[in-house]
């Protein structure tokens, strides 16, 4: 495997690394991850397919880009990849509303789906779709025997519309799959929250989708203010602090639901990703120490299957922990790193969700306020 890495800042394109004997008439794969209005007044495709003629070239929006160490802003951070013994093959979907998502999930599924697929990585547009409902029928239709990983494209904290584009300049309502295929292929993955929860767990009796109006017998937003105390002067800003933890069932793992917004006229709440009836929620608060000792777990984990560091890692964070950590951002990326060494590439960004499982050989889910990073390398 060889890898190039460039960014586009400050106005111009800039050269970040380039491994030895890399060829860029022979990249079959190039992630273009950017902000927003920055892809919108570029629009980079023409630039990319110029520069790697053979490769399927996907750009999507974020909340921050990732290379390296760094955490990065008003930027587009583009990796191409050569494969040596590994094919990849992509698909797009278009998504009008999040009512399409399980059917978006079955298609992509049926088009990458071969003997010899060895993982799939999903990007998709983090406005409209269901990222529950995608996901789950990605593990429906691939027998929960592929690896599936990836996240929902970002757009900074202003919530407005992502971007995905596949061969083509990015657009909103678009989500791609990439397939790899090939015995040669290993890769991991890593997923870790590191927030603390507390009170009791309750049970979920009145949602719509992402929505959530009741827990037990009280109005979403009344209880959550009560736990909250002196923070609910600052809502909706303080929901960063305080996502819910929420299990689907009584026998699920439980995963993370950052809060977009609050309704006081129907005292709801929110949130970016689904709120089943009849799920088992509490509440968490943030802090800082874990949540960055997380990353350099997720890190770790990403790594159980390799005798030695990975060539790429993709590291996909919420703009939820991003906007929690402020100026200590960087350090749950440097954290990774410190666990990887210097030989893998770096890249990725920050979303609106991200798309793992949570542990080895467990079935793909749809997080919120992780850092979650998928590992590759070849044989």
């Amino acid at each position: 495997m060889r890898i190039k890495q460039l960014a586009f800042r400050n106005s111009a394109w800039n050269p970040i690394s380039e491994t030895p004997a890399f060829a860029a008439s022979q990249a079959q794969l190039v992630l273009a991850f950017g902000e927003r209005k920055c892809l919108e007044d570029l629009q980079p495709y023409d630039y990319l397919r110029g520069l790697f003629p053979a490769a399927e070239i996907v750009i999507n929006s974020t909340s921050g880009e990732i290379y390296q160490n760094s955490v990065h802003e008003g930027t587009i951070i583009v990796t191409a990849i050569e494969f040596d013994k590994t094919l990849v093959k992509t698909t797009k979907i278009d998504i009008e509303n999040h009512f399409q998502s399980a059917e978006s999930g079955k298609k992509i599924a049926q088009n990458l789906l071969a003997d010899d697929l060895t993982a799939i990585f999903v990007i998709s547009d983090g406005g409209r779709v269901n990222g529950s409902e995608l996901i789950a029928a990605l593990n429906e239709h691939t027998g929960d025997k592929i690896l599936i990983s990836g996240g929902l494209a970002g757009d900074e904290a202003r919530f407005e519309k992502t971007l995905v584009g596949l061969n083509e300049n990015p657009k909103e309502g678009k989500i791609v799959g990439i397939g790899f295929y090939g015995t040669q292929l290993t890769v991991g993955h890593g997923t870790m929250g590191g927030w603390d929860v507390f009170g009791p767990e309750r049970e979920v009796t009145d949602s719509e989708y992402n929505v959530l109006y009741k827990i037990g017998d009280k109005k979403a937003l009344d209880l959550y203010k009560e736990y909250l105390g002196k923070y609910a002067d600052e809502l909706p800003g303080a929901a960063l602090l305080f996502p819910l933890s929420m299990r689907a069932t009584a026998d699920a793992k439980p995963i993370v639901r950052t809060i977009l917004s609050i309704d006081e006229t129907n005292r709801s709440m929110t949130f970016a990703g689904e709120l089943p009836k009849g799920a088992l929620v509490r509440f968490m608060k943030a802090n800082f120490d874990r949540l960055i000792d997380a990353s350099a777990s997720a890190a770790q984990n990403s790594m159980s299957l390799f005798d030695s560091p990975p060539e790429l890692a993709i590291l996909v964070s919420c703009v939820g922990r991003k906007l929690v950590l402020g100026s200590r951002t960087e350090e749950e990326v440097e954290a990774a790193r410190e666990i990887f060494g210097e030989q893998p590439v770096m890249t990725g960004f920050y979303s609106y969700g991200e798309i793992s499982p949570l542990n080895p050989n467990a079935r793909c889910e749809l997080h919120n306020q992780t850092m979650t990073i998928t590992t590759f390398s070849e044989k």
